[in-house]
């Protein structure tokens, strides 16, 4: 009688460490866990540019100082009027990066280093055109080249409203971690449920086209220019309970 008592006792020990065992929190998985799905969701827009960039300037030098500035300001002057003739707003042309340094000899004289010598200066001046009609870039370029530029670059097409697609593009990568959940859910024997979480991430916004405006000085009526279209994509991550 002693021993099945003592068995008994046994077993019954046995078993609670087993239920306990079976119920703790850290050998068993959340519920949670094992009843949602997280995705990833990604789309991408063509969004075509409503403003275009670029820079032209004009380098002129001279025995002088005041015979470097002279000719800059002319040519400059020359230029502008001609960007406004061209079809440019005065709100939209800006001056910057005016510059004169003096062009020296370092010539030497024999095994002698004589000392430098200034022998002219440069004088450089740079014209930026911000146009929100990418359609004129050509003629604009085109009419400050044959009024003197010389020097010119960082031709970009801009899509202005850093929001633009924004509200269709998240609602397209929105789409496709649904659709990609669906997918998954099937595959497992599972019912796709609600969505429990969203979170953005980055977006990747458009990166301006870019040219060498140098590359394009020709004799043309118009320097060909092509704004194309400028990519923007989106992603999500979407978190869905499975039933």
């Amino acid at each position: 009688m002693r021993s099945a008592a003592m068995a008994m006792t046994l077993i019954l020990a046995v078993s609670c460490a087993y239920g306990q065992a079976s119920t703790d929190p850290a050998t068993t998985p959340a519920r949670g866990e094992r009843n949602t799905i997280s995705v990833t969701g990604e789309s991408t827009l063509s969004l075509e540019p409503d403003m275009v960039t670029f820079t032209v300037g004009v380098q002129t030098m001279a025995d002088t100082v005041n015979g470097a500035v002279s000719e800059s300001n002319r040519r400059t002057e020359a230029v502008i009027n001609a960007l406004l003739a061209a079809g440019a707003d005065r709100s939209e042309i800006q001056t910057r990066n005016f510059s004169v340094w003096p062009q020296m000899d370092y010539g030497n004289e024999g095994a002698r280093r004589r000392t430098p010598s200034i022998v002219g200066y440069q004088v450089s001046n740079e014209i930026v055109v911000r146009k929100r009609d990418p359609a004129v870039a050509g003629r604009l370029l085109q009419a400050a080249i044959d009024a003197g530029a010389n020097t010119g670059g960082g031709l970009q097409f801009i899509v202005s409203d850093p929001g633009e697609g924004d509200d269709e593009g998240l609602t397209r990568a929105y789409a496709d971690a649904r659709r990609k959940a669906l997918l998954l859910a099937e595959a497992a024997g599972r019912r796709l449920g609600a969505t429990l979480s969203i979170t953005e991430g980055a977006i990747t916004p458009p990166r301006p086209g870019v040219m060498a405006v140098e590359a394009r000085m020709s004799a043309d009526s118009s320097v060909p220019i092509e704004s194309g279209r400028q990519q923007k994509a989106y992603m999500v991550s979407v978190v869905f309970a499975l039933e």
